[in-house]
């Protein structure tokens, strides 16, 4: 029983971790402020990661184990809206349970003149969605808008969703709306039962 106890713990430390380095960069977020948001000493927390590099280093890993899981489920399904949806299905159910990671893999858009957070090869962007997101690429300008807007879309979503304590709720809008930036129409309604209005 200790095994999963400690590795939830470390989940969560690295997704709160996560959020801190997106938010104030790695210089800026102490290992003190870590502790403080999950509710350990600074001791507690060297318990669990023996420095600040080693914290930051493993919330990048966590996130290119993500998406590595995310590749290795598409990998049957060709280019094309089907994959697509199913990809934004995916990301958007990681996206929910890890906030902190979504928050430290956009830091590369929100704060792009800081140090380096997730590069696009290690998000898997490329590969789940066939378009090269760096500069000098050769993806179509629609579909690179369209993929990055979704992925914006599916980042600023999934972190008002876990804010406002609606990810049960908001999940398959979210879906839908990415679903529709990817040109694809949508993948649910819109509107949920309780927010139509009868006539």
């Amino acid at each position: 029983m200790a095994r999963p106890f400690r590795q939830q713990a470390d989940e969560e430390i690295l997704d709160r971790a996560a959020a801190l380095f997106a938010q104030h960069g790695f210089a800026q977020t102490t290992l003190k402020s870590v502790a403080d948001a999950v509710g350990l000493s600074k001791a507690g927390l060297l318990h669990h990661f023996p420095n600040k590099e080693a914290l930051y280093d493993a919330a990048h890993e966590v996130a290119r184990e993500q998406g590595k899981r995310v590749l290795d489920r598409l990998a049957a399904l060709p280019p094309g809206p089907e994959r697509d949806v199913r990809a934004l299905d995916l990301l958007t159910d990681i996206a929910l349970d890890r906030p902190g990671l979504v928050a430290l893999a956009f830091r590369a858009v929100t704060a792009p003149d800081a140090e380096p957070a997730l590069a696009a090869e290690d998000m898997f962007v490329s590969s789940i969605f066939g378009v090269d997101l760096g500069e000098g690429g050769d993806a179509r300008p629609e579909r690179l808008v369209r993929v990055i807007g979704a992925l914006s879309a599916l980042a600023v979503l999934t972190l008002a969703a876990n804010h406002r304590g609606e990810k049960t709720t908001w999940r398959p809008l979210i879906v839908a709306t990415c679903t529709a930036a990817l040109g694809h129409g949508r993948a649910a309604p819109l509107t949920s039962p309780q927010d139509q209005v009868e006539a």
